[in-house]
């Protein structure tokens, strides 16, 4: 849990419509929309390099400043441009301390499993969880210990032990987090045996029987052509 919040600058803009949010990008600004349950939504434009930064804390709840008061709030929704993905709109949602919330943080695997020590490959199925708790019991990360992994094992959702009993995890149990099963075994080309000359022995023995063959043949044509001379 952070002992603070990284702190948004937002600021409210009149321009709503899309020339108005052009001509904020254009100043290096991100038009957004900060929503809050029971009131009216209030447009906003945020400084896109503090939005850059704030992204970069790895935290998920902001401080933000709203006529002199300090409130806090959740990132809802970003929308990237398609081709350059550049932050094109962002989505802000207020939030109370004292209510919780429904947020999806990342799940990072720590340590080496034994699986893997005796040559196995540890795969990690997803990257964050779904979770339930005050916004000031946010934690940053959830630290996912795999080192009792052995070869052909697997953990899911069910196995994540959290030391604050606040925190309630909304993801199924039943989804995997994290595996660890053997290298996938190369197949070996299948060669047919060859000769020096690229054959197979087989054709080569034919071949050989053929030349024989025809060399009979030749033997006998000239013997008859040389009595009909006689």
């Amino acid at each position: 849990m952070p002992s603070s919040y990284y702190k948004l600058e937002i600021k409210e803009r009149v321009l709503n419509k899309s020339r108005g949010a052009k001509s904020l990008r254009k100043k290096g600004l991100i038009p957004g929309i900060l929503y809050y349950s029971g009131e009216e939504n209030v447009n906003i434009s945020i400084d896109k390099s503090i939005f850059f930064h704030a992204l970069q804390s790895g935290q998920r709840i902001f401080e933000i400043d709203q006529d002199g008061e300090a409130q806090y709030t959740m990132i809802k929704e970003i929308q990237y441009h398609p081709v350059t993905d550049d932050v094109i709109h962002i989505d802000l949602m207020r939030v109370r301390r004292s209510e919780k919330i429904t947020i999806s943080v990342p799940i990072v695997l720590v340590g080496d499993a034994i699986g893997v020590k005796e040559g196995g490959i540890l795969s990690q199925s997803i990257t964050q969880i779904e979770i339930s708790c005050f916004p000031t019991d946010v934690p940053e990360k959830i630290e996912f210990n795999v080192e009792d992994m052995e070869m052909n094992t697997s953990k899911s959702v069910a196995d994540i032990q959290l030391e604050n009993d606040d925190i309630e995890i909304i993801s199924s149990g039943e989804i995997n987090i994290a595996s660890v099963a053997p290298p996938a075994a190369e197949e070996e080309p299948d060669v047919e045996e060859l000769d020096g000359d690229g054959l197979e022995h087989g054709e080569q023995d034919e071949e050989i029987v053929d030349d024989s063959s025809n060399k009979e043949i030749s033997d006998e044509k000239t013997s008859a052509e040389s009595g009909s001379d006689e």
